[in-house]
């Protein structure tokens, strides 16, 4: 089977449970910003020489394909998508979350004010994932506003993922420094 199945030629796309809706639809574009989130995060992975930072990397980006999936599932769908075995996001997975930033923050990383992005190209990575991560959050509170999303662990998700790229990009400016 080719990757080009021609079914969003006419400007739809098919979400779990073979759902068509728009391209442009609130829903799509929540997960297509996570998508990107994905990406500019493995752009900063494939740069990363230390494991402590390109491993924490890639358990989120596995974090972030399981809220792609919760995304790309239409609420009247969720409860079959959750009996056929497929993970939604939880406080537990936030929790990872708060606790790489606890690590993080106890290995004193300087920073003051506000942060030019570009003290190292790992660092600008890190800064364009945060960037991203807070466009993909805009799009996913526009989502549960319009009462098309159940799950508000997936905002605050977001949010401390994007406060966790920030520190990360702090914290390898920092490293550069010593």
């Amino acid at each position: 089977m080719s990757i080009a199945t021609r079914t969003g030629d006419s400007g739809t796309t098919g979400l779990m449970y073979n759902r068509r809706v728009s391209k442009c639809h609130p829903r799509v574009e929540a997960y297509g910003s996570v998508d990107e989130l994905n990406a500019a995060i493995g752009t900063a992975r494939a740069q990363a020489t230390e494991s402590f930072l390109s491993e924490n990397l890639l358990a989120i980006q596995k974090d972030l394909v399981v809220l792609m999936g919760e995304l790309a599932t239409g609420v009247e769908d969720l409860e079959r998508y959750v009996k056929d075995g497929f993970h939604r996001v939880t406080p537990a997975l936030t929790e990872k979350l708060d606790c790489l930033v606890t690590e993080v923050e106890s290995q004193n990383v300087s920073f003051k004010g506000w942060a030019t992005p570009g003290g190292t190209v790992l660092s600008a990575a890190l800064d364009v994932a945060r960037t991203t991560a807070r466009r993909a959050e805009r799009r996913v509170v526009a989502l549960h506003e319009a009462g098309q999303l159940d799950n508000a662990e997936i905002v605050i998700f977001l949010n401390r993922l994007s406060d966790l790229l920030w520190l990360l990009a702090r914290w390898v400016e920092t490293r550069a420094e010593g």
